[in-house]
């Protein structure tokens, strides 16, 4: 791993808490930092943020005049990372908005930011990732990628249960996925599964 000290330091904090499990895998978070480089990104969204180690590790490669939206509905969480993000310099980079998503992706496609994104990270609550995803689909340009997080779900998603509403959508987002002709999927078995969707 190549991470940078202030990513290590923020991982590092995000361990000790009750809820470390919802970070992202340090390996995928590098391999989202090299995409977002690979594709030039300067807008990138992202959907649950905990305690902003993805934010960081994206707004660290993003150009001065790049910006994340940071979706998420917990502040909280988000106070954790928000003095290291100062400390490395890229808190302007981050515009943490504390709402619904859904809220937020509704508000950038009635502001006339649909396809002006690059990137999208989508990483929150799984009974709405359908919903999430198509907001993202319209609000990325073609060669944008967006990339969708626990698609295996601890392999869950394999015998889904009928009362299971969230290992339920991500199968119906899985099954969609590997249909939808407005993208090229790549499904990665790395941290709990990640499907990068590259728009057409």
């Amino acid at each position: 791993m190549r991470e940078h000290p202030i990513l290590k330091k923020l991982r590092l904090l995000t361990i000790d808490h009750p809820w470390s499990k919802m970070m992202v895998s340090c390996d995928q978070a590098q391999l989202m930092a090299n995409l977002v480089k690979l594709i030039k990104a300067k807008k990138v969204i992202e959907i649950g943020v905990f305690t902003g180690y993805n934010t960081l590790n994206m707004a660290l490669v993003l150009p001065d005049n790049g910006r994340v939206i940071a979706c998420d509905i917990n502040e909280e969480y988000a106070k954790i990372g928000k003095p290291l993000w100062k400390e490395a310099g890229v808190e302007h980079k981050i515009d943490l908005r504390i709402k619904p998503a859904i809220q937020t992706l509704d508000e950038l496609l009635a502001g006339g930011e649909a396809e002006t994104f690059d990137f999208a990270f989508i990483d929150a609550d799984k009974e709405n990732c359908n919903e999430y995803y198509e907001k993202c689909l319209r609000l990325i340009k073609k060669g944008g990628i967006i990339a969708i997080d626990n698609v295996l779900w601890g392999g869950k998603v394999l015998k889904p249960r009928k009362d299971d509403l969230a290992t339920q959508s991500i199968h119906h987002l899985n099954e969609k996925l590997l249909r939808d002709a407005r993208v090229s999927i790549s499904m990665i078995p790395m941290g709990d599964g990640v499907t990068l969707a590259f728009k057409l």
